[in-house]
């Protein structure tokens, strides 16, 4: 089971508390976790990632074991922390400004 931990705008569009657990189906890689999330939460497709090309959007970034995994390709492998549910993957909206 996976342990994803989204802002606070993004559990209020999906109407959770606390974290949303998923189960994948295959490897737990970002896109598998992105996708299962979208599936059982459709109303944050387009928020995470652009709707056609399926790429991170700006001021959204993905941390998994104090690690940034923001810039990584779809098919990077997540810790095996997160995959068993020790630690969870964090979605979080970063701030921009001076």
């Amino acid at each position: 089971m996976i342990r994803v931990v989204l802002p606070y705008h993004l559990r209020n569009l999906a109407r959770v508390d606390g974290e949303v657990q998923l189960e994948t189906a295959s490897s737990v890689t970002l896109r598998s976790v992105l996708d299962a999330l979208e599936a059982r939460h459709p109303v944050l497709r387009g928020t995470i990632r652009d709707h056609v090309t399926l790429r991170r959007r700006p001021f959204v970034r993905f941390f998994a074991c104090k690690e940034d995994l923001s810039n990584e390709p779809p098919e990077t492998k997540l810790p095996d922390a997160v995959e068993s549910g020790a630690e969870p993957f964090l979605i979080v909206g970063a701030m921009a400004g001076g």
